[in-house]
């Protein structure tokens, strides 16, 4: 018998969970933290690593005490985090700002500009991660805040992401040259790869803009798969979180990763990790490049295989949107979506409410929706946006399919599936195949599956996949609404192209065109 906590840093919340090798989860403990936003500017959205902390240590004093468990059995402790969140820092790893969330786009031009330089250089690194640089992602999000913060450049150290940041931070780590960086960030949102030297060169960087001249020296450091140690536990963080000082912490990695891990996802198997936006993880044995996809990367999901990341960008805040704006929310506004069938409502709904992540990687998108009549309900809009994002779900899975990526089985992981039935109807239909749900939450089991392994409890990922991961339930395609999903669908590739490429010179520069004009407002508004 042995007890590790796995801890999942979400985008309001932080979790905390105690597992037992043989008994399975203990208990389970978690602490909000603020997500700072800004009416004036839908792109903004930061969070604090004082808040971070904070939280984490008091889920996991709470933990502990619901679990009964003393802190000196406690024998690893694991993390993963949202990402790319990003975080400069100064001297002793101070933060210089908030970090930029994941869900952060204010640095959409300066990921079109690495994105055309990365064209014009033919930097082979972009093709690793589907061709088009995202807003979501570091140099990106590094390159916006040095251009709007010249008084704190001089204080510049380095930047890190969330999850390296945390455990430097847990290990007492001072020194950023000293802090392990996790693969799975840095392959998927950094262009780091270990085949063609590491980052891209510092000739590159410098083209996009001089101002990141240095930064690739900055940025360097030892890369690491989670299997690895990031360090131990600091007294002075033992203290805080009620645990054992010296305990080992493995390199992090992000949430919908390890999600993915903990659903029991093994070699090619997509994970559909479902949340406030949908993380679409895969597992591969081989080393495929898929274009529009958010990076193919050797060790980043398992350490021995290489995986595969896309996405939607909103899911749940969708759901949520639609619910607040009719003055509800989401569980009064579902009942009943179980006797809605395929298609019926008349709409058609484009979920780019949030831009879109794979496979267009374009920011400067606003959710469509076609069919709206006198009568249309909320209720209507909200089971037209499921089936929108199964919709755009089969765009991803297809291009990943016509790139040589074989889909063994789709696993439907996060929090939504575990209590939206009606959506896992949806995407079996829409995908044509059966939906697998974990029969129990999952959410921080891949985080005590990375704990084991670094306290030395199970030798493989996949013998704690087998001792600790739950049962399916299995959602089967019905025959009658697949074959109106594949109708829908052929409308709804055709209106994803047509409207979401901006090369497009009708369709496809309206919505930018509008996002422009509503900017330009609101500043002037502002002024």
């Amino acid at each position: 018998m042995a007890v590790v906590a796995g801890v999942d840093f979400g985008t309001l919340s932080v979790r905390v969970s105690l597992v037992d090798s043989e008994r399975g989860s203990l208990a389970s403990a978690v602490a909000d933290y603020p997500l700072h936003r800004k009416r004036e500017d839908p792109e903004f959205a930061t969070q604090s690593h004082a808040d971070h902390m904070r939280a984490l240590a008091t889920a996991t004093r709470e933990v502990l005490q619901k679990a009964g468990v003393s802190g000196d059995q406690v024998l690893s402790i694991a993390l993963d985090t949202t990402g790319s969140s990003v975080v400069p820092v100064g001297k002793n790893l101070q933060p210089l700002d908030d970090y930029y969330l994941w869900c952060d786009h204010r640095a959409k031009a300066e990921a079109a500009e690495i994105t055309e330089a990365a064209a014009s250089e033919k930097l082979e690194a972009i093709e690793w991660c589907g061709g088009v640089y995202s807003s979501e992602w570091g140099f990106s999000k590094l390159l916006h805040w040095l251009r709007h913060n010249p008084g704190k450049r001089g204080e510049f150290v380095s930047a890190f992401e969330h999850c390296d940041m945390v455990a430097a931070t847990l290990c007492g780590i001072t020194d950023a040259k000293k802090v392990k960086r996790s693969i799975c960030a840095a392959g998927h949102k950094w262009m780091w790869n270990a085949s063609l030297g590491g980052l891209p060169p510092e000739k590159f960087l410098t083209k996009v803009d001089p101002l990141l001249a240095g930064v690739r020296e900055k940025l360097d450091g030892e890369y690491a798969t989670s299997d690895r140690l990031a360090g131990h536990l600091s007294a002075d963080w033992a203290a805080q979180l009620g645990l054992q000082a010296g305990i080992p912490i493995p390199v992090g990695a992000f949430d919908a990763h390890w999600d993915a891990i903990g659903a029991g996802c093994r070699s090619e198997d997509i994970a559909n990790v479902v949340g406030t936006s949908t993380c679409i993880i895969g597992i591969t044995p081989s080393v495929r490049l898929v274009p529009g996809v958010c990076g193919v990367v050797e060790g980043s999901v398992h350490p021995k295989r290489t995986g595969i990341e896309a996405g939607l960008s909103a899911v749940g805040d969708i759901f949520q949107a639609i619910a607040t704006r009719a003055g509800t929310d989401v569980r009064t506004l579902s009942q009943g979506l179980e006797k809605y069938r395929a298609g019926q409502t008349g709409l058609l709904r484009m979920t780019w409410d949030n831009g879109d992540r794979t496979v267009l990687v374009n920011p400067n998108l606003r959710g469509i929706t076609f069919g709206w009549n006198l009568q249309t309900t909320a209720q209507d809009e909200l089971f037209a946006a499921i089936e929108g994002t199964a919709l755009h779900t089969r765009v991803i899975l297809d291009r990943m399919e016509q790139h040589g990526v074989t889909v063994r089985r789709v696993i439907n992981a996060g929090g939504i599936p575990q209590k939206n039935d009606v959506l896992n109807q949806v995407y079996a239909n829409v995908l044509g195949r059966p939906v697998l749900v974990p029969a129990g939450s999952v959410v921080s089991l891949g985080s005590a599956i990375f704990a084991f392994l670094a306290a030395g409890t199970f030798k493989t990922v996949e013998e704690a996949q087998d001792a600790l991961c739950p049962q399916y339930k299995t959602f089967q395609p019905e025959a009658s609404s697949k074959g109106v999903y594949d109708e829908l669908y052929s409308l709804y590739s055709k209106i994803y192209f047509a409207f979401g490429q901006p090369q497009n010179a009708d369709d496809g520069k309206v919505l930018p065109a509008l996002i422009q004009l509503s900017e330009s407002k609101q500043a002037g508004a502002a002024h």
